[in-house]
């Protein structure tokens, strides 16, 4: 039998994960019906995976990663050894992790969750990486260049971006890329959270 406290912390995680599953459908539009539908599952079961009540598979996370268009890495939590700080604090050490370092951009999730109405993003950008076609989101967007050299192209219009440097958007087609030798780190928010 799992102790108290083991049952507390999975509870926990449990509560994270259905409240990022809820967050993602409502931010993408969707409703229970509709994501039981692509799922092949009762409209009850997502109902219980999103109050917390049924724990998906792995088979079930990546069916949800790829309707939402997300990684299955987002769906995993960290541990959060103090309980008060959960869905507050975020510790460098314990960050999900969004990409990976093939696609030249890896980006680890800051905010504790994905319930709130931003998300904030910490980016790092391998030297030459770059997103070659524009992509446009119905955001709001921020960014701090916390080191390195960093371009970004908002509306056909490239911005040569350097350390302390920050940048904002709302609704227009960007792309960016890493002129540098070395990493940029951008720091980004967005409005309403995409993950």
């Amino acid at each position: 039998m799992a102790s108290p406290t083991a049952r507390t912390l999975q509870g926990a995680d449990e509560r994270v994960l259905a409240g990022d599953i809820r967050a993602l459908r409502r931010l993408r539009g969707l409703t229970l019906a509709e994501i039981a539908l692509k799922l092949g599952r009762s409209v009850g079961w997502v109902s219980q995976v999103e109050r917390g009540l049924s724990t998906p598979s792995l088979s079930d996370l990546r069916a949800f990663a790829e309707l939402f268009g997300v990684p299955i890495s987002l769906f995993f939590s960290h541990d959060v050894p103090v309980e008060s700080e959960r869905g507050v604090v975020v510790r460098a050490g314990k960050r999900r992790t969004l990409g990976t370092s093939e696609s030249g951009l890896v980006e680890e999730l800051l905010s504790p969750d994905l319930g709130g109405s931003f998300e904030m993003v910490r980016s790092v950008f391998a030297p030459g990486a770059e997103l070659k076609s524009e992509a446009r989101r119905p955001t709001e967007e921020a960014g701090y260049i916390a080191s390195g050299q960093f371009d970004i192209e908002i509306a056909g219009v490239w911005h040569r971006l350097g350390e302390g440097d920050s940048f904002r958007f709302e609704g227009k087609p960007y792309r960016w890329r890493n002129p540098g030798s070395e990493p940029a780190v951008v720091i980004w928010v967005v409005s309403p959270p995409v993950y």
